[in-house]
């Protein structure tokens, strides 16, 4: 199991949110790229990073600062946020980043199927954002009626071999994962499942791990991290 440290940006800083609220962004850093150096440092293969902005305003506005954290790295970035037609897919590949994350766009039959009829299936990722259940989308702004359990039957069936799910009201909240929603997407999924929002404590890591079994391959942790609640070494070395 891979542990996976979040860079979410916003304005050009390193921030955290609560629940997807851009009006309650906290800042933890000014430089992105010194932050993902710092994650890095710790031998970490993969680094999530998140163009907030692009997620809100729906077009990339960051890729300028991913590209300089892909130079200043040796793990892999994988990118989401505002990412929407297959142009811009290509332009952050060309970026250098490994994973290329699609969240609202991946409610579009024919993209998803665009997609996976493309050279760069294997580099794309589907990021599904639920509460209670439902899927959101638009930088978690608005509310679908979609089921997150059919959307990651969709996504299989498109050929899509990872899906990011992150647990909307966990997000931010430093409560726990929603262990009880994550083991029913594990039961049905095809895909590959990588865990995100609520990881808060080591303890949170060690229940994430044992959902290995079921499936899991990873998880992101983002404000435990910041806040120091959790020690990434320790994460690690526990997955």
């Amino acid at each position: 199991m891979i542990v996976i440290p979040a860079v979410d940006i916003k304005g050009g800083k390193v921030v955290r949110l609560t629940q997807g609220r851009a009006v309650e962004a906290t800042v933890y850093s000014d430089s992105p790229v010194e932050m993902a150096v710092k994650w890095a440092s710790f031998g970490v293969g993969l680094i999530h990073v998140v163009d907030l902005d692009g997620a809100l305003e729906g077009e990339i506005r960051n890729l300028k600062i991913v590209k300089e954290i892909v130079t200043a790295v040796s793990a892999k970035i994988e990118l989401g946020g505002g990412i929407r037609d297959m142009g811009t897919i290509e332009r952050v590949l060309d970026a250098g980043v490994e994973k290329v994350c699609i969240g609202t766009k991946a409610l579009d039959k024919k993209f998803l199927a665009a997609v996976s009829k493309s050279e760069f299936r294997e580099m794309v990722i589907v990021a599904i954002d639920a509460k209670d259940g439902l899927v959101h989308a638009k930088g978690w702004t608005e509310k679908t009626g979609i089921k997150a359990t059919d959307l990651v039957k969709e996504v299989a069936d498109f050929g899509i071999t990872t899906v990011n799910y992150t647990d909307i009201s966990k997000d931010g909240m430093l409560e726990g994962p929603n262990i009880a929603s994550l083991k029913e997407l594990l039961s049905i999924s095809k895909s590959e499942i990588v865990a995100a929002g609520g990881v808060t404590t080591i303890d949170d890591v060690r229940k994430l791990k044992a959902l290995e079994k079921n499936g899991l391959k990873g998880m992101i942790i983002g404000k435990a991290l910041y806040e120091g609640k959790i020690d990434l070494a320790e994460a690690m070395e526990i997955c």
